[in-house]
């Protein structure tokens, strides 16, 4: 069984990830970590990762961006491994990131879900195939009316797996109101809606002449990354030191 320790087990998804956690035989959370105690846990609750009394394998993080660089530190000092999903990461803490997981294993994806990550590899082949034949590449996003940023990092993450395989010759368009143009050859373009309460859903289209292909993501509820980080929590025990995502997950499925 795998030991974690959830890093921000009061938020909404630290809450998801306990009950995924509770209804799963081969993962336990022991105890967990957030500066809010209104909820009653079945496990200890500390006001740091610094705290934690209790043995554990690793730690998944749901947290905030002020607690990241004290949680490497600490995973650094222990040899502990984490699953890292908090978003929103400044340049500096992605250098810190790059530096811990030369002594820990770190998992940090753009996306915890299985599907979407699946994704990242059939645009990439789909990209390989449509672009020599003149197909443009567009992506739309939609997520919630509370979301803070735009385009989405996952929308990013889908561009870049295009042009990955376009040997990184495309420009991002994120907007063509302030101009008047015929489309460029070599674009992407990456399109924000935000509306109503959606949780994520992520479209790649490929236009041609005459025909348009469309792969597509939906996320119904945000149990989607929860189930990913517990999976991921599962993959990175026994792993050596180095920088992992969901990719690595889902191939060792």
């Amino acid at each position: 069984m795998t030991r974690v320790v959830m890093h921000g087990c009061n938020g909404h998804m630290g809450r998801v990830i306990t009950d995924i956690c509770a209804a799963d035989a081969d993962i336990q959370i022991v105890a967990g970590v957030d500066k809010f105690k209104g909820i009653d846990n079945s496990y200890p609750v500390y006001d740091s990762i610094a705290e934690v009394k209790e043995d554990f394998d690793a730690i998944i993080d749901f947290s905030n961006v002020a607690a990241i660089d004290g949680l490497l530190d600490y995973c650094v000092a222990n040899k502990k491994p984490v699953i890292l999903c908090t978003t929103g990461l400044t340049d500096d803490m992605l250098k810190h990131v790059d530096e811990a997981c030369k002594s820990v294993p770190v998992l940090r994806s753009a996306n915890m879900s299985l599907g979407i990550n699946t994704l990242f590899d059939l645009c990439k082949k789909a990209t390989q195939v449509f672009a020599d034949a003149g197909f443009d590449i567009e992506i739309v996003e939609k997520h919630h009316n509370q979301k803070l940023d735009a385009p989405s990092g996952t929308a990013l993450a889908l561009a870049d797996a295009c042009n990955e395989a376009l040997n990184n010759e495309y420009e991002y368009c994120y907007g063509r109101a302030d101009r008047r143009e015929k489309r460029p050859v070599k674009e992407i373009g990456i399109s924000a809606v935000r509306g109503g309460n959606i949780v994520g859903e992520h479209e790649v289209i490929f236009a041609g002449l005459d025909e348009v292909i469309t792969i597509k993501h939906t996320a119904y509820s945000k149990s989607v990354f929860a189930k990913g980080a517990v999976e991921a929590a599962k993959f990175i025990v026994g792993q050596p030191a180095g920088l992992y995502d969901m990719k690595k997950v889902i191939s060792n499925k």
